[in-house]
């Protein structure tokens, strides 16, 4: 049975049953706050199946995450264009401000498909617009930590530190594994005026727990397809067949949460980003837990979130990564991510509200 699609259309029809109407920055509302969704890995990947779901671009924007960079050329040269919309909107609101009603001369406003064509071609408008500041990538490869106002070897009075919360992350999972701070921030306060746009979903921890025996053994007979053992294993021989001591879980916190668009993406997303992480310490992805601050539901959305609500779903899809060995979890490719057996309803067009 896929609980999670049915735990997921439950907190639908809950923000329709229950949620208050609101006029927000960018479109009238219906919504709750404070809820909750959990999934356990070993029942399936976490990939909805009530609509078709944008599974390589959900995939690039994590590398892109992962890989620090926060230019919108890399999701452009990838197909994918969740970010467009941000970063048009701050060029609209330049074009608008430069260029007054009336005022002369005035040039024509470029559509959303110049604009990404702009960025592509144009370096000198791709630094002015292709850049959407210190958001997700910036903060888990390279948030800034001040130092001092001593001279620095830069030759600056004040200078600053760069934290890979994400290297940080993987080491503590190595090393220190029942720590409770292993956690990655993303809503770095100091910098949310340098953001194109605030994290949504500011921050995540992951848990650790050591697996009994039993566990262990039964991992080992499903990896290798063995039906049953004549002698009973040890930790030992377990140890010697690589088998993991751990299992993981992932919690995200999420403020805004945009349930028909964001949330089944988001929910993808971090369940690939655990099963990253637990390939990188040899552990096995248990719960994937995500927390929601105010859940949702544009009021042009509506039509579609009822015509979700009566799909029937079907069986979670299964999601592989690659053998290959990946010193660095920001070496990752669409190469390594592998999807399986994905049966879905149709997509359901739902508008972006940026």
């Amino acid at each position: 049975m896929n609980k999670l699609d049915k735990d997921y259309q439950a907190l639908l029809q809950d923000i329709l049953d229950n949620g208050v109407t609101k006029e927000t920055r960018n479109g009238g509302t219906i919504s709750v706050f404070g809820r909750q969704i959990r999934h356990r890995m070993s029942d399936g990947f976490p990939l909805l199946t009530s609509k078709k779901m944008y599974f390589k671009g959900i995939v690039t924007e994590l590398l892109w995450f992962l890989k620090g960079r926060t230019d919108l050329r890399y999701l452009l040269e990838n197909d994918c264009h969740i970010w467009t919309g941000d970063a048009y909107k701050v060029y609209d609101k330049d074009f608008d401000r430069e260029h007054p009603p009336f005022s002369a001369p005035y040039p024509k406003r470029l559509t959303q498909k110049e604009f990404e064509e702009k960025i592509m071609t144009d370096d000198e408008f791709n630094g002015m617009y292709g850049n959407l500041g210190s958001i997700y990538g910036k903060q888990w490869r390279s948030w800034n930590r001040y130092i001092g106002d001593e001279i620095a070897p830069n030759g600056f009075e004040m200078w600053n530190e760069p934290i890979d919360q994400i290297a940080n992350l993987i080491n503590d999972l190595k090393t220190n594994p029942d720590s409770r701070r292993m956690m990655v921030i993303a809503y770095n306060v100091g910098e949310l005026d340098q953001m194109t746009l605030p994290p949504c979903h500011y921050g995540f921890q992951v848990y650790t727990r050591e697996l009994s025996l039993e566990e262990r053994t039964e991992y080992k007979k499903k990896r290798d397809g063995i039906a049953r053992t004549f002698a009973p294993y040890t930790h030992q021989m377990l140890d010697g067949s690589n088998i993991p001591t751990r299992t993981i879980s992932l919690m995200w916190s999420q403020r805004s949460c945009d349930f028909p668009l964001g949330i089944p993406a988001n929910i993808m997303s971090y369940g690939i980003l655990l099963m990253m992480l637990a390939k990188q310490v040899n552990m096995i992805p248990d719960e994937l837990i995500g927390n929601f601050g105010d859940c949702h539901i544009y009021l042009n959305q509506i039509d579609g979130v009822k015509e979700q609500l009566t799909r029937e779903p079907y069986p979670l899809p299964i999601v592989k990564l690659s053998d290959r060995v990946v010193n660095d979890i920001s070496e990752y490719t669409h190469n390594d991510i592998i999807l399986e057996n994905y049966q879905s309803h149709p997509k359901i067009y739902f508008p972006l509200s940026n």
